[in-house]
């Protein structure tokens, strides 16, 4: 009786775990780790995120630099400061808008190759820079609702929703400067973190906030 033999099969055997059920096959480096997730950011993010991200550099560095700009005290004070703040507003309500589209639209996955605490390292970044990004404006807002100066949006005046009580503003005031100072750190972190996925890990993770390469 001739002997039989099973056929061979081409393609790798899953392995088993303890259950006896086989476990799936990891997904391949650089790939999605869902079908249908986008590989890249839309356009339309890409532009929000360095065009948002460039004026909140540029609006941290007034800010820290308002005092060598028209020091206290000085006629230029009150039209530098009200300058600061009216930007302020005006980035406050792009944030808001950034966040919203964050909202209705899911972000591209991490590639495979990056390991489960670099991804939950890099989702704890994103979360504290859209924190500071809110609190940032809002507690400048705030505080000048507390201030017998108010704002003047763009030479406009805003009608104070607050008293005049210069131990709120001076609250809202020092988390307003606290924001800044660690908002700086965290860009500053995000920074060097995306040029070594570009220059180092060569991951795809920077080229998917690129202009240049964005669906």
């Amino acid at each position: 009786m001739p002997h039989i033999t099973a056929p061979q099969r081409n393609t790798p055997i899953d392995p088993i775990d303890a259950s006896g059920a086989a476990r799936p096959a990891p997904p391949a480096p650089g790939k999605p780790q869902a079908p249908g997730e986008p590989l890249s950011y839309t356009r339309t993010a890409v532009v929000l995120h360095w065009a948002i991200g460039l004026a909140l550099l540029a609006q941290i560095v007034f800010g820290f630099l308002l005092d060598d700009i028209a020091p206290r005290g000085t006629p230029a004070r009150a039209g530098v400061i009200n300058l600061h703040k009216s930007f302020g507003l005006v980035l406050l309500a792009l944030i808001v808008v950034r966040l919203l589209w964050r909202w209705r639209h899911r972000p591209p996955a991490w590639p495979a190759a990056m390991s489960a605490w670099q991804r939950r390292a890099a989702m704890l970044g994103h979360r504290a820079l859209y924190a500071c990004m809110l609190v940032l404006p809002l507690s400048g807002y705030v505080a000048s609702n507390f201030s017998k100066h108010g704002i003047r949006f763009f030479g406009i005046k805003l009608p104070a929703w607050g008293p005049d009580i210069p131990a709120v503003y001076d609250l809202f005031n020092g988390v307003h400067v606290v924001t800044a100072l660690c908002f700086t750190a965290l860009i500053v972190g995000h920074v060097v973190f995306a040029l070594k996925h570009a220059w180092v890990d060569h991951d795809g993770v920077f080229a998917r906030i690129w202009p240049r390469l964005a669906r």
